[in-house]
């Protein structure tokens, strides 16, 4: 650990802070990506990062297809010796993450910035840095760390794409492309998830779907006075409201849908169980609410289930809504609305897609123009079960390096690739992990990294891949 911790400070550290200062918005934000050279810059960084601090046998590669995203490629062939067994590692261990970043959002807290890297408190302060762009160091880190104290590990590849926050749309176009370097995974391990507090390591046992787009609702072709309009043309923002209760009821925020539901396994039942009594009600305050504000449930078990396997939407935009200062009496033309729907890890992401837009759509109020264009379709994941050597070494990890065994939390975000590999590597045992814990905030102003925690999810993970190889 110390020799992760001291390579951190030194190498890792501040190499972040160079990443910070990359506005390397993901293409769905930043339709100009390849001319405005940011994810080029960013991959960059890293590939030179990686050659400067190279692993025993490391080949890497900056992988780019026609019109899309580069990927970071490295391959690390399995340690030699070290094996009780007297045999090779078997298997191959993927290790993922991601470069590219999400907008800069308002809100950040003077001094900081979305692009301004500011280290305060042990946090590391700026858009990126805990979501994702520390994967690709940690992962060298701890395949350094297992060579310098002579443990195992097995044939390893570390995958980083510059896609995810766009839903990783080039990323099935690379799979496939480098299917036979990759080869069958025996261990997946994803630094791209979150944890439930900084005291302990979390694994993630699902992930959540997601299906956006935007609603659009048109009920004149100009805007009129509202004094001679309002009561013989209906509003386009009250008829958006009435197909937005189609479906979710506005006083529960209940999806109605039984398209968008799915049941709750029991292990899940019981492991949302295991964290609300851990982290109680760090649950909800993690959150920065108004003062007065209260969560939308009470029994803290419901609340981590409400953001782990049930659906929920959300307006996360809008267009036709002029500013309060702006807003004269006039009855608009248009509403349109953005939308994100998180639906259970279980559910197939075009299907809800297809069954939101024919619910939004169907028999439009006072024969309005109504439009849903469907955007990202993402599905979630389920991991499947935990081998017992796996659960064995991440409590054993936990509590070197914590002080506290592991535990296991669903997450309510979307990660595209791990239901990709998945369904392409069935067999293959999962670790999905990460540093998005209590305010660290990602999408969102001041979003942090908790280095202290980085530096300890680090060894726990070189941990894992030497227990994976057999040492």
């Amino acid at each position: 650990m110390t020799s992760i911790a001291q390579f951190w400070d030194s190498a890792i550290v501040p190499t972040l802070v160079d990443y910070i200062r990359i506005p390397a918005k993901s293409p769905h934000f930043d339709k100009d990506w390849a001319k405005n050279g940011y994810i080029e810059a960013a991959v960059t960084l890293a590939a030179e990062w990686c050659r400067k601090h190279p692993v025993e046998g490391m080949q890497l590669e900056i992988v780019r297809l026609p019109g899309r995203t580069p990927v970071l490629f490295i391959e690390v062939p399995a340690s030699k010796g070290g094996n009780p067994s007297g045999a090779e590692p078997a298997g191959t261990v993927l290790l993922y993450g991601h470069l590219d970043k999400q907008p800069e959002m308002t809100g950040w807290a003077e001094g900081t910035g979305p692009w301004i890297p500011v280290i305060k408190d042990g946090k590391l302060y700026g858009r990126g840095g805990a979501d994702d762009g520390y994967a690709v160091f940690a992962s060298i880190a701890a395949l350094r760390a297992l060579q310098q104290e002579k443990k195992p590990h097995a044939r390893t590849v570390i995958l980083i794409e510059c896609c995810e926050e766009s839903g990783s749309v080039d990323l099935p176009a690379y799979l496939e492309a480098l299917a036979p370097r990759v080869g069958a995974p025996a261990l997946v391990v994803g630094l791209d998830s979150g944890c439930g507090n900084y005291e302990q390591l979390w694994g993630t046992t699902s992930l959540r779907g997601l299906v956006n787009g935007v609603l659009t609702v048109e009920v004149l072709t100009e805007g009129v006075h509202s004094g001679d309009a309002s009561g013989v043309v209906a509003s386009s923002f009250r008829i958006a409201r009435q197909l937005l209760e189609r479906v979710e009821e506005a006083a529960t925020g209940r999806v109605r849908e039984a398209a968008f539901q799915a049941p709750v396994p029991p292990e899940r039942l019981s492991q949302a169980k295991r964290a609300a009594v851990v982290l109680g009600k760090e649950i909800y305050a993690r959150f920065p609410f108004v003062p007065g504000m209260r969560p939308m449930a009470e029994p803290l078990e419901e609340l981590v289930l409400n953001r782990t396997w049930r659906p929920a939407l959300s307006v996360t935009g809008a267009e036709g809504l002029p500013l309060p200062a702006n807003a004269g009496n006039v009855l608009r033309p248009r509403t349109s609305l953005a939308l994100s729907l998180r639906i259970p890890p279980t559910v197939i992401g075009e299907k809800a897609a297809a069954k939101l837009k024919e619910i939004l759509e169907a028999d439009p109020p006072c024969g309005a123009r109504v439009r849903f264009d469907a955007g990202q379709a993402a599905t979630g994941w389920h991991a499947p079960a935990t081998a017992p050597w796996l659960e064995k070494i991440l409590n054993e990890t936990s509590k070197k390096h914590f002080g506290k065994p592991a535990m296991w939390m669903g997450e309510g975000g979307t990660i595209p690739f791990m239901a990709m590999l998945g369904e392409k590597f069935p067999a293959a045992q999962f670790l999905i992990t990460g540093v998005l814990g209590p305010h660290s905030n990602a999408h969102g102003p001041n979003e942090f990294l908790h280095i202290e925690y980085a530096k300890k999810l680090t060894a726990a993970v070189a941990d894992v891949l030497a227990a994976q190889a057999g040492g």
